[in-house]
């Protein structure tokens, strides 16, 4: 089911959380919603779920203007952070709560609940209360409670930002693969650029209540439209009005036409990339991206003085 927001605007008193704002979503697309803390974000997924009612323009749900539907019949799934699961039901009755509610007969449901738990890997967890699930497996009973109604359409945010680093790398490569298996319409909000990028066809970068741009990842850090844009995905060096990525400058072992002398004030080893800290002959200071074996080869250390190439800047038009 293809979503589209059309010139949606939303303000809270005298804050604009959204300023004439246009999306769209393809049919069967895994979109996330981008952006800093008060972009937005998290106000567009509500207005599209029905939870919230803008103050102007329209939202498209399979080209069906759903604006003044409410939020229960729009064929919408909705997970949030804190995905508040009924603690005194089991696994089982949590999944099913939806249908239950629906009056499905039992003979539909416990099918529909013993295949969702399959998809989400907690099979063998359904008498279990909630209690006695990790916070991972508590995210995933949470979108298979929301997927047991068979939504048009699955809405999270930031579905793994309660969890830690270890636990949010696990589920997003799971909802990767999940998507791939189930190709229901979804959007995902996120504040987390790597996350985004990892898992999105589509990324929506929102600032200040507006689209700033939108497009697959490899589009946002190639072709960055703003300096918002290029700050926001992926690292950067900003030296005056210039953009650098990190991983385009280059360490040269030998002094070359092109380069510059630059003074190594720190190497910080993150396993196979290696961060390093440099002072330009005019005291700026910048940092480069370089593999564990390019540090190896250039015995990189604090202290040392060597050529640096730096690549053409980045400048975007006031």
């Amino acid at each position: 089911m293809a979503i589209e927001a059309l010139n949606v605007s939303k303000r809270f008193g005298d804050f604009v959380a959204l300023d004439d704002v246009c999306i769209r979503v393809d049919d069967g697309s895994l979109t996330a919603l981008l952006g800093p803390s008060g972009s937005g974000k998290s106000t567009l997924l509500r207005i599209i779920a029905g939870l919230e009612i803008p103050d102007g323009g329209s939202v498209v749900i399979d080209e069906q203007d759903v604006t003044a539907t409410p939020a229960r019949s729009r064929g919408v799934g909705f997970v949030f952070q804190h995905y508040a699961p009924f603690k005194h039901m089991t696994v089982h009755d949590n999944v099913a709560f939806g249908l239950t509610v629906r009056k499905r007969p039992k003979s539909e449901i416990d099918p529909r609940v013993e295949e969702l738990l399959g998809l989400v890997r907690l099979d063998g967890l359904a008498n279990r209360y909630p209690s006695q699930l990790s916070g991972g497996q508590q995210q995933r009973m949470a979108l298979a409670r929301a997927l047991a109604v068979q939504p048009k359409v699955l809405l999270l945010d930031e579905p793994f930002g309660a969890l830690d680093a270890q636990v949010r790398g696990e589920l997003r490569e799971w909802l990767r693969r999940l998507h791939e298996e189930i190709h229901v319409t979804t959007i995902f909000v996120t504040h987390d650029q790597e996350e985004a990028m990892e898992v999105a066809e589509q990324i929506v970068v929102m600032n200040k209540g507006k689209i700033e741009q939108a497009g697959t990842p490899h589009e946002l850090y190639e072709s960055p439209r703003n300096e918002f844009v290029m700050s926001f995905i992926g690292p950067v060096n900003r030296l005056g009005d210039s953009f650098l990525r990190p991983h385009d400058i280059q360490i040269l072992a030998e002094a070359e036409g092109s380069g510059i002398e630059a003074l190594v004030q720190r190497v910080v080893h993150l396993g196979f990339e290696v961060r390093v800290e440099l002072t330009l002959p005019d005291g700026r200071d910048i940092w480069a991206q370089v593999t564990r074996e390019t540090a190896e080869q250039l015995e990189l250390k604090e202290g040392q003085i060597l050529p640096v190439r730096l690549p053409p800047p980045r400048v975007f038009a006031a």
